[in-house]
């Protein structure tokens, strides 16, 4: 059993090249470095509840990319919004915050980019925790068809169907969809991030991410052959009804990670909206066995 005392939690800010990267902090430097990475359309905002449970006993930085959350978002005319470009900025943010031993916590876009410094820097990653973030692509759910669509084409018709991700509505089902106790689900967190895409161009930003997306799933392979090579040792908590990234997508790591631990639980793309507490347990578990 593990015993530990609960930390504060810190808002900082370090400047990337021209970009200022927002994270929160905790835990002391003394403990292992467990760096969580978010999805979209959130932010750190999403793993509040589990740094609050974890901060005794890791040291965790939660980082946000340029263009979420509270971090700052240039121009798309100055930067290009690419996943192979958030993954170099969150590369430089981890030696400018010199980061090593990295346990590192990706949830949907922290796959592509988590992945992606993997491959470029396999000596800084000593484990993974995967929460509804896709490698296979048994993972990719019908409800994906129109950024699929869009990925595809460019119409006028395709990126129409793409932008209701970015409605309101669209938000609040990311959240809800799949859970097991809605009522759990903060709509603080949904009106948070509905917030941050309403700002204005952040629509841009996020319309050339999903139109990248397809070079993450060119990449699938690649990223494979990395953990089928390297073993990394690797947890994966899935929401079992996520629409977007299903149950199979978790299962998948099996192929190149047989001695993954694996837990499908009951919850939808959000997983840590209703389970942090859980999800904790099992990373305490997984991490300092």
């Amino acid at each position: 059993m593990i015993f530990s005392m609960k930390n504060n939690i810190y808002y900082r800010k370090i400047k990337i090249d021209t970009i200022d990267i927002f994270y929160r902090e905790a835990g002391s430097k003394e403990n292992p470095v467990l760096l969580l990475l978010h999805g979209f359309p959130s932010s750190s905002h999403m793993y509040r509840d589990l740094i609050r449970e974890l901060s005794g006993t890791f040291y965790i930085i939660a980082p946000d990319y340029p263009g979420f959350g509270q971090s700052s978002t240039p121009e798309i005319k100055d930067f290009t919004f690419s996943f192979h470009n958030l993954s170099v900025v969150m590369e430089a943010f981890i030696d400018a915050l010199e980061l090593k031993d990295i346990n590192l916590f990706v949830q949907d876009y922290g796959g592509p980019i988590g992945f992606r410094i993997a491959l470029r820097r396999p000596g800084l990653i000593k484990s993974f925790i995967i929460q509804n973030a896709n490698a296979y692509e048994e993972g990719l759910g019908e409800a994906l068809a129109p950024l699929a669509a869009y990925i595809e084409n460019n119409s006028d018709e395709a990126e129409q169907g793409a932008r209701a991700f970015l409605k309101p509505e669209a938000t609040q089902w990311q959240y809800l969809e799949g859970a097991s106790q809605p009522e759990k689900v903060s709509p603080d967190s949904y009106s948070m991030d509905q917030f941050y895409l309403q700002r204005p161009g952040n629509d841009l930003i996020q319309l050339a991410l999903f139109r990248d997306y397809g070079n993450n799933m060119a990449l699938y392979p690649e990223w494979q052959h990395y953990l089928k090579t390297n073993q990394p040792k690797t947890l994966v908590v899935w929401g079992k009804n996520d629409k977007m990234f299903v149950e199979a997508g978790g299962e998948a790591y099996r192929k190149d990670l047989p001695d993954a631990e694996i837990h499908q639980l009951e919850g939808g793309h959000f997983l840590l909206e209703e389970h942090s507490e859980k999800v904790a347990r099992l990373v305490e578990k997984f991490l300092m066995n």
